[in-house]
């Protein structure tokens, strides 16, 4: 199966992002300790080494098993779009259409895809606004 082409231009990028909520529920935390790394990181679905530790984001299940903090559920958003590490603005205005609204987000961008985190209880009103913000883009 060929990759498609990576989307580079702004309007592009917002009109095909296509913002679909997956299943779980997910929090970000922290940790130093060796033992709980060990476990975590194979399962994490992201990290990212820290000065402070190594920050994972991971199931609300996992966290809790772990001992680890699960005050702050999020749901993961997924923005179907194939956008370029070199695309300039997908990540400001989805950042900004939910901050007009009241929604905190953490975004991750990853090779082929953006991930937004929201708040579970915002989830479903975010979901509304970013499906808005691409039907202005199309």
């Amino acid at each position: 199966m060929k990759t498609p082409e990576p989307v580079r231009n702004r309007k592009a990028m917002l009109s095909g992002m296509t913002p679909i909520l997956t299943e779980g529920s997910f929090v970000f935390c922290t940790s130093r300790d060796e033992r709980i790394l060990v476990r975590a990181l194979p399962v994490a679905l992201a990290s990212f080494r820290e000065a402070e530790g190594i920050s994972l984001i991971l199931s609300r299940s996992t966290a809790a098993d772990l001992g680890l903090p699960c005050d702050l559920p999020m749901r993961r958003i997924l923005l179907e779009v194939y956008s370029s590490l070199e695309g300039v603005g997908l990540t400001a205005a989805v950042a900004s259409a939910l901050s007009d609204e009241g929604i905190p987000c953490n975004m991750v961008a990853a090779y082929q895809h953006d991930h937004v985190f929201v708040p579970a209880d915002m989830a479903d009103r975010a979901l509304e606004i970013l499906k808005a913000l691409q039907a202005t883009a199309v």
